[in-house]
């Protein structure tokens, strides 16, 4: 009989997490299982890439970015929606105003984490039972599965440092007592979860990202990449424009760079709520032609290709997949010592770790950027290592057992 598998997931937009989760899907396939994919705010345009053999069991579905104009009404639509159905109004407004409390008193005001109750308890409901449900992040995804699908077993997957991150026991309210196995992405995001949850040592377990390294290569090979002409040293970060990328710094370092007299452009390919307030501080530092927004795109393989360096300086991290990319490639690194990105970078072997400053990113650059050698030996370590491949999946799979 095939097993009957339910991934949840909060949206389908262009990041790492939905890459790794589309990856494993691809790997499931097969006549021993029967797969569902339900994405809680029914958005994201990542869903032009789910595989055949997936069944979306959102009966209606937007496309579009979450960060486009259309998205955003499609959002506002799916909150409203998610508010009403299943009943319990006055139960999710408590709920807001609690955590909103909370957060305030602590100062991190985060809406979308906000929202993620509400989400997931006016989702939809199905009445199967399922072999195995699959939380595929934490929030909105974690407590749906926790508390509204049937299945005989059900486990989650962490993807981010849960303290940094601003999780807390208080938002959850017991949600990962429910879940046989928890799956982290790192060593370090399971030592932070572990912080928190202390009691769940015995479920958590790591499962580093698949990834598909033949046809990432592939896909460098065959796409575009630059086309503006420039002819000088490229620099090349690719992530959501949010506060946990740090691009606030990184267009710091971009001036101190320029004013230094290197001659470098640096390009991000992402989208994200501070894209607003990041063009003004790039046009405030006269930057407009060396800190290039190039937005999200389809295919940005040909890009880590082409760069001379790859930049990854965040606040945290969980593990990053832009950085196993770029490592894939061949990149050379530069990257903040942080959590996440520590247990990805061996210093001085495979790529460089500095302080998120402005000094310390722009110094780091600049010596990197003088020498060849040390880039072309950095990036050829980098090359070499090893991607996950085989283990995680058996592990996945034994819950099925």
């Amino acid at each position: 009989m095939r097993k009957k598998i339910l991934f949840v997931i909060n949206t389908m937009g262009r990041a790492g997490a939905e890459t790794a989760m589309l990856e494993l899907l691809r790997r499931l396939e097969g006549p021993a299982y029967d797969i569902s994919l339900y994405v809680v705010m029914g958005q994201g345009e990542m869903i032009r890439k789910l595989p055949p053999h997936v069944r979306l069991r959102n009966p209606k579905f937007d496309a579009h970015s979450v960060l486009s104009r259309e998205g955003k009404r499609g959002l506002v639509r799916t909150v409203l929606a998610a508010f009403l159905r299943n009943g319990g109004q006055i139960g999710k407004i408590r709920y807001i105003v609690k955590t909103m409390a909370a957060m305030v008193r602590k100062g991190k005001l985060q809406t979308d984490k906000l929202l993620w109750r509400m989400l997931s308890d006016g989702g939809l409901r199905f009445e199967e039972t399922f072999d195995l449900a699959v939380a595929w992040l934490e929030g909105a995804s974690a407590y749906y599965v926790a508390d509204h699908v049937k299945a005989a077993r059900k486990c989650a997957f962490v993807h981010i440092d849960y303290e940094s991150a601003g999780y807390t026991r208080e938002m959850d309210r017991g949600c990962w007592d429910s879940f046989q196995r928890i799956f982290m992405v790192s060593d370090e995001v399971k030592q932070h979860f572990l912080a928190v949850y202390p009691e769940h040592a015995g479920k958590a377990e790591v499962f580093h990202n698949l990834l598909d390294r033949e046809g990432i290569c592939r896909q460098a090979r065959t796409g575009e990449g630059f086309s503006d002409g420039y002819g000088g040293q490229r620099l090349l970060t690719v992530g959501r424009l949010t506060y946990q990328k740090a691009y606030d710094i990184a267009i710091e370092a971009m001036k101190r760079l320029k004013d230094a007299g290197c001659r470098a452009r640096w390009y991000v390919l992402g989208e994200g709520d501070q894209r607003r307030a990041l063009e003004k501080k790039i046009a405030a530092l006269g930057l407009q032609e060396d800190f290039i927004l190039l937005g999200a795109v389809e295919n940005p393989y040909p890009y880590y290709a082409q760069a001379d360096l790859y930049i990854h300086a965040t606040r945290f991290e969980g593990k990053s997949i832009a950085i196993q990319e770029a490592q894939i490639l061949g990149c050379a690194v530069v990257a903040s010592d942080c959590n996440g990105n520590r247990e990805q970078i061996e210093d001085g072997v495979d790529g460089v770790l500095c302080a998120l400053t402005p000094e310390a990113i722009a110094d780091s650059i600049a010596a990197l950027l003088k020498d060849g050698e040390r880039r072309r030996s950095l990036g050829q370590a980098a090359g070499r290592k090893g991607q996950a491949q085989g283990e995680e999946l058996e592990a996945f799979l034994a819950l099925l057992d």
